[in-house]
């Protein structure tokens, strides 16, 4: 059964005439003739009765159009969103997210993805940056925000966004009026960290171990804010990017720049040789446009 003997079956039926119907379709009316038949033959029923002044629908041709018509809107609808699909139109994005990521970047990002694409659906799942790269390998997130370096035999990096670490006292600490301070110094004092799942809490606990101590942790926590609140009471020191501290307002935190400069670099991976939908295409491709832009907006950007 051809779709298109079925839509020429549904034109005759609607125009109430072959000639009126072969016209529409630019055919001549022995070809409309036999793509009725052929139609007839393929369902073992007579659709049509023909007399010399007109065409009568069978109670069988009365059904074949009922469903004809409803197959041939289905296969309309179907090459529509196949466009659709093509053209980014619609579709959805799962990105896996850091917390802290969400709160400094995303929503300008996803801003300027919505004004060009408003009805791809973004969808976030939000864990820390060690999880994030175990959804995108077991492909239960598109894409997902990581701090590098990162393992790259099974990920395919995009570069983002670079910051500077730095560290964070109270404004009443004695470190406070220094203009620079190595990691070193911070050997004694009570640390803040995010939580073991958080990829910035290994880097830090790195970072501390290189310089030949390991950090006393007192307390652990995945909200950033929270993280900088207890800092604001004396409770601990910490060392995060700059940008963080952009964001906050509480003016009982200052921060130290690090006497040996110290990297945050973020990157955007998805999965080698794994199917991307047009709508990921996309927006991989707006987040490697941006990453000018946000290169020059952050703190690093402008030493």
């Amino acid at each position: 059964m051809d779709l298109k003997d079925i839509e020429l079956f549904l034109a005759v039926v609607q125009e109430g005439s072959f000639t009126r119907a072969a016209h529409q379709h630019f055919i001549a009316q022995p070809t409309l003739s036999k793509a009725i038949k052929r139609l007839e033959q393929a369902l073992d029923v007579q659709l049509l009765h023909r007399t010399t002044r007109q065409i009568q629908v069978t109670d069988s041709g009365k059904v074949v159009y009922e469903y004809g018509r409803k197959l041939l809107d289905t296969m309309t609808d179907l090459e529509q969103s196949i466009q659709d699909l093509r053209e980014v139109k619609s579709g959805v994005i799962r990105l896996g997210i850091p917390p802290l990521i969400g709160t400094l970047f995303f929503p300008e990002i996803a801003q300027k993805f919505h004004q060009k694409y408003p009805h791809i659906t973004l969808e976030l799942v939000e864990h820390g940056a060690k999880t994030i790269n175990e959804l995108v390998r077991s492909g239960n997130v598109d894409a997902g925000f990581a701090v590098l370096p990162l393992e790259a035999s099974h990920f395919s990096i995009m570069p983002f966004i670079k910051d500077y670490f730095v560290a964070y006292v109270h404004v009443e600490h004695p470190f406070a009026t220094q203009s620079q301070i190595a990691i070193n110094d911070l050997k004694n004092e009570p640390f803040i960290l995010f939580s073991e799942d958080f990829a910035l809490h290994d880097f830090v606990i790195r970072a501390c171990e290189n310089e030949g101590f390991t950090p006393r942790v007192m307390y652990k926590s995945s909200q950033w804010d929270l993280i900088v609140e207890l800092i604001g009471l004396q409770l601990g020191v910490t060392i995060l990017p700059r940008a963080i501290y952009e964001k906050q307002a509480n003016t009982n935190v200052k921060i130290i720049p690090l006497d040996e400069p110290l990297m945050w670099q973020l990157g955007i991976v998805s999965l080698n040789e794994r199917y991307q939908t047009f709508a990921l295409q996309e927006w991989l491709k707006l987040m490697q446009e941006e990453w000018f832009s946000w290169h020059e907006f952050m703190p690093i950007g402008n030493k």
